[in-house]
């Protein structure tokens, strides 16, 4: 398999959806919350929170196209005669370089183990395949994202829908959580307790935000 199209997968459209659904809904929460009680007007508004959302859903697709071509660094299981000779360059002592070559083989053990114990293929480079994580990993972001902001788009009395859009948010990622710990055959508490750390946390953040700029 070359290095140049060795690429790692795991579990097609569930990785797609465990990557995209929490991006968008914790993005969203974000620009939401916080733009919401800045003085703009609410036409700027929904420009502002459409283009992050939209922009944002590309980003994630670029982003998921590019890593389902693969790493080659992970070829690298071994020190190349050239890095060697680029060493010896330097004036580096031999046991310091058999040193290095040791530690990377040491890291390319490892790796190996992580993808073991993670479940995760390897396969050769597919560009259908890569395309299809792009714009699966992009839709799942839209979903995601709109579930903030379809309150604000429901109600233009901000301060309420702001509460629903918040609440709307935690339940989404108790859920999503909920589904994650299925998918990956983990406890579900520690991940739903977890995730909802981060919700909080992204909510906390607008909000201190939101106080300054106010």
């Amino acid at each position: 398999m070359s290095k140049e199209q060795k690429a790692i997968r795991s579990s097609g459209w569930k990785t797609d959806f465990l990557i995209g659904f929490p991006e968008g809904l914790l993005l969203l929460l974000f620009t939401t919350f916080l733009s919401q009680g800045l003085p703009i007007t609410v036409q700027l508004f929904y420009t502002i929170n459409t283009c992050i959302w939209v922009a944002g859903s590309l980003l994630v697709m670029i982003t998921a196209f590019q890593a389902s071509r693969g790493d080659t660094q992970h070829e690298e299981s071994t020190l190349s005669p050239e890095e060697r000779q680029k060493l010896e360059k330097l004036n580096i002592s031999e046991p310091i370089i058999e040193n290095i070559a040791e530690e990377m083989q040491k890291d390319a053990n490892q790796w190996e183990q992580t993808l073991r114990d993670e479940h995760v293929e390897e396969r050769h480079f597919s560009f259908a395949t890569a395309l299809r994580s792009g714009l699966l990993t992009g839709l799942f972001f839209l979903v995601g994202g709109m579930l903030p902001f379809i309150s604000y788009l429901r109600n233009e009395n901000f301060a309420m829908a702001a509460s629903a859009s918040v609440m709307i948010t935690f339940l989404a990622m108790t859920l999503f959580s909920f589904i994650k710990s299925r998918m990956t055959s983990q406890p579900p508490i520690p991940i739903i307790l977890r995730n909802l750390a981060y919700t909080g946390a992204v909510w906390l953040g607008a909000y201190v935000m939101l106080t300054i700029f106010r």
